[in-house]
């Protein structure tokens, strides 16, 4: 099952009940991130410098002989990766007894086929996310702590921004999330996602191309529908001039607003995903 960050109270409730934080692991294309929540509210996250030519299970081992923030812990862990996703409505993968993950995924996305395939309820969209992990990289977690959970960066992001949605304005929005050069879009409707895709983003004139290309499919209104952009995109500000010149409502997501001023959405470089 998929699960969000505490938020400062829930953090607290946990302290007092004996209960140790769940520190979060996250791992891109190449990156590597740490996250664990204090019981006086407040977060600890470090970036860690990966070593290019080394595996992540690697650097990962590599981490806990370095890093304070994971020396000595035990206790609980989420492992939050960045990994290709298959989405399945809850009632098809229900209905079926023996819901084969590995082939539907392997289908899908090819050149995974040895890794192990995860398959996470997102109870508010009715939906499971089906992703893979990298097995060394698993089993590095798992012989660090008793309890540990996996998710795909993007389930927190879906379920906040539908969320979100249910409690702001009537029109159709399209939510663009830019992250380890990638951008995911997707939409909702009627507890459903309506669109979810995965494009890369390296260029900035492809990722525009895209967010117009399923604007488009979409059948939205120019002139009546929304487009919501958030994450880390280095030229953002021009993309969003494009963007302006052809929608007329396009709005950039602040985190700081966003989450009430949380310490998470105060910190500088902290990835969007961690911080809800």
């Amino acid at each position: 099952m998929s699960e969000n960050f505490e938020n400062k109270a829930s953090s607290q409730r946990v302290v007092r009940r004996g209960i140790v934080p769940r520190l979060t692991i996250r791992v891109g294309y190449g990156t590597m991130s740490f996250f664990l929540p204090k019981s006086d509210g407040t977060v600890e996250y470090q970036p860690y410098t990966v070593k290019s030519g080394v595996s992540m299970a690697a650097n990962l081992r590599t981490a806990f002989r370095e890093s304070e923030l994971l020396r000595g812990r035990d206790g609980r862990a989420l492992l939050s990766v960045v990994s290709p996703t298959v989405l399945v409505p809850i009632d098809e993968y229900m209905d079926q007894e023996n819901f084969d993950v590995d082939t539907l995924y392997n289908h899908t996305f090819t050149g995974r086929e040895h890794e192990e395939k995860i398959a996470s309820v997102i109870p508010d969209l009715s939906a499971v996310a089906v992703f893979s992990v990298n097995k060394d990289l698993k089993l590095v977690v798992d012989d660090h702590f008793g309890d540990v959970r996996i998710q795909n960066v993007m389930q927190p992001v879906w379920t906040h921004m539908y969320r979100r949605s249910t409690l702001v304005g009537q029109r159709r929005k399209l939510y663009a999330y830019f992250h380890d050069n990638k951008v995911d879009v997707f939409s909702f409707q009627q507890r459903r996602f309506r669109f979810a895709n995965t494009f890369d983003a390296t260029h900035s004139h492809d990722a525009l191309y895209y967010l117009l290309f399923a604007w488009k499919q979409l059948a939205l209104s120019n002139e009546d529908d929304e487009l919501h952009l958030v994450g880390k995109n280095e030229h953002m500000e021009w993309l969003i001039t494009k963007l302006k010149s052809y929608l007329r409502r396009v709005y950039t997501l602040n985190p700081v607003a966003d989450l009430n001023r949380a310490p998470a959405s105060m910190i500088e470089g902290m990835e969007y995903d961690l911080m809800i």
